[in-house]
């Protein structure tokens, strides 16, 4: 009797410790919601937002949680463009939260601005509303809204969208492409201050100087040769390599500093496409053995299932051997342009992407989220 409790006893430890084990390792969540003005004055709001997408992100990515690194999911909305249905309130959803980021900037390539009203009230209701924000307190959820306009437009009060959010623990910064004083005056401030958030200004139009890193050209090479390691499945999987090399030429497109960016973002575990590429599939929990010939890649389908885990396995082997080379080449990057940047002598004007990293970093200290730079 005394050994069958000793064992019950045991049972139980070991049980309780693989419960308390399984929480530490859930995976906290960066939920971001961006929120830009598509009217005729924002072009150069666009194109930083195009240039510095995977900039951000990697910013994102180099967080941790309790030790553990998030998941990033991203949302897009425009307001304000002529063209957008009057019963909207100049308001389109353009891509829900998803961390499939390529379909992101997919969007934000596809953006193009026209004159219209810009209602501030009504973008922020429609992104707490319609998006499916996480309900736990220790994940991060933030709204970007960015705008040059009064922020009191339109017959939905932003006061109330904004003390909506914050009672969702949704944290509501406010980027006013302009001068400083402008943005307090036509309440830009006050909407930030209602939902705990950052009021920033930015100079929109501005276009950051690029410092060319010894790096750059392995790491853009390197973000390339990846592309070869994804195996994919499904009918979605040819649209979605598709996607994925035409993102590669519209970051190549803007600058080699957005290219370096978004592949060095390739190298981290958030860049993960398990709907469609075998290898993540695989890492979350999608058994190959048991998959039906119709979703495989042609290359596959001659294999047996002992064939096929091998291959598998292969490509992320590849995959990984390249994102421990890129993971390696970005540090040595970063300590070459931190000193780089200690010689300037002026500081780059504030932008989108300088204007969220820091205001990223203020709000996830109060989260518990540590930044590695």
């Amino acid at each position: 009797m005394k050994s069958l409790i000793i064992i019950c006893l045991t049972l139980l430890s070991i049980s309780l410790f693989a419960g308390e084990s399984a929480k530490k390792i859930e995976q906290p969540r960066i939920q971001m919601a961006i929120l830009l003005d598509t009217s005729n004055s924002m072009d150069g709001l666009i194109n930083q937002a195009k240039s510095q997408l995977w900039k951000i992100v990697n910013e994102f990515a180099t967080s941790k949680k309790d030790g553990v690194s998030p998941r990033v999911e991203v949302a897009l909305f425009e307001y304000g463009k002529s063209t957008l249905s009057v019963e909207s309130g100049y308001v389109r959803m353009i891509v829900p939260l998803t961390d499939d980021l390529d379909k992101i900037s997919e969007e934000l390539f596809a953006l193009k601005t026209m004159g219209g009203d810009e209602y501030c009230g009504k973008v922020i209701k429609d992104a707490v509303d319609h998006l499916s924000w996480s309900k736990s307190d220790k994940d991060l959820k933030l709204i970007f809204i960015a705008g040059n306009e009064p922020f009191d437009q339109g017959k939905t009060s932003y006061k109330t969208s904004c003390k909506d959010a914050i009672s969702k623990s949704i944290i509501v910064n406010t980027i006013h492409c302009g001068p400083y004083d402008e943005g307090v005056k036509t309440f830009w401030k006050d909407g930030a201050d209602i939902a705990d958030g950052k009021y920033v200004n930015i100079d929109s139009n501005y276009v950051q100087k690029y410092i060319e890193a010894p790096q750059d050209k392995e790491i853009a090479r390197l973000g390339q040769e990846i592309n070869k390691t994804y195996i994919g499945y499904g009918r979605s999987s040819k649209a979605a390599m598709a996607r994925q090399e035409a993102q590669d030429s519209n970051a190549a497109g803007v600058s080699n500093e957005s290219m370096v960016q978004r592949s060095v973002f390739k190298s981290k575990s958030q860049y993960s496409n398990s709907s469609w590429d075998l290898v993540d599939a695989k890492k979350s929990g999608k058994d190959v053995s048991k998959m039906s010939e119709e979703e495989l890649p042609e290359e596959m389908k001659k294999m047996d299932k002992k064939e096929r885990e091998v291959y598998v396995e292969k490509k992320k082997g590849e995959r990984e051997s390249i994102q421990k080379k890129i993971d390696e080449l970005s540090k040595e990057r970063e300590k070459y342009l931190a000193k780089k940047r200690a010689e300037e002598d002026k500081k780059d004007k504030n932008t989108l992407d300088t204007a969220i990293i820091d205001v990223v970093h203020v709000l996830g200290a109060r989260k518990g989220y540590k930044f590695s730079k």
